[in-house]
């Protein structure tokens, strides 16, 4: 379900301008909010993992505004694993997707040979997305062992003073955060 509420052109300006300078934003999701940044800056994951006290080897999910975003990843892949993909897509369903290529950084992958994705329905996390250009890290924005922040109250008070942004929106109509499929066994991991 997409949020009703959007954002305005100044907070999607500051938004981007955060994500492109290196900065951790907390942001509504489908379910929990989340902690993003740009999956190819390196200290700006480092900083993500240490706020959630997070190992790197567990890896981070990418969320994307469309499928384009994230076409990169899928164009190597068989012709049915993409299918199976795009069979879950747009919506609140995370795929495993073998990184064929090694595109995406091994401090996003984990300790993976897959990369989690979703393609986002979600009016503010397509907006972030389509405005930084690129998918995001999205992590749950909770430190480790801690249920993940379902309001901006929450988000500050786990992370006063150490985001550069809380994103304002309201949270979509799902319960629990995205399912995670791997889309080459079809197991469901979440």
């Amino acid at each position: 379900m997409t949020a009703p509420d959007a954002l305005n052109d100044q907070q999607l300006q500051v938004a981007r301008s955060t994500i492109l300078k290196g900065g951790v934003i907390a942001y509504p999701t489908e379910a929990v909010w989340g902690l993003g940044c740009d999956p190819w800056n390196l200290e700006a994951v480092t900083r993500i993992l240490e706020l959630k006290n997070r190992p790197a080897e567990k890896g981070l999910i990418l969320v994307a505004a469309s499928v384009e975003q994230i076409r990169f990843l899928l164009d190597p892949l068989p012709e049915q694993l993409q299918k199976e993909a795009l069979g879950y897509w747009p919506g609140p369903v995370t795929c495993l997707l073998p990184d064929v290529n090694k595109q995406i950084p091994e401090w996003v992958r984990g300790s993976h040979s897959s990369i989690a994705v979703r393609v986002s329905e979600h009016s503010v996390v397509k907006a972030l997305c389509e405005a930084a250009g690129m998918p995001l890290v999205s992590t749950s924005c909770n430190p480790a062992g801690l249920e993940p922040a379902r309001d901006a109250s929450q988000v500050s008070r786990y992370f006063d003073g150490h985001l550069d942004q809380i994103v304002p929106g309201a949270l979509g109509g799902n319960q629990k955060p995205s399912r995670i499929i791997d889309i080459v066994s079809g197991k469901q991991l979440r």
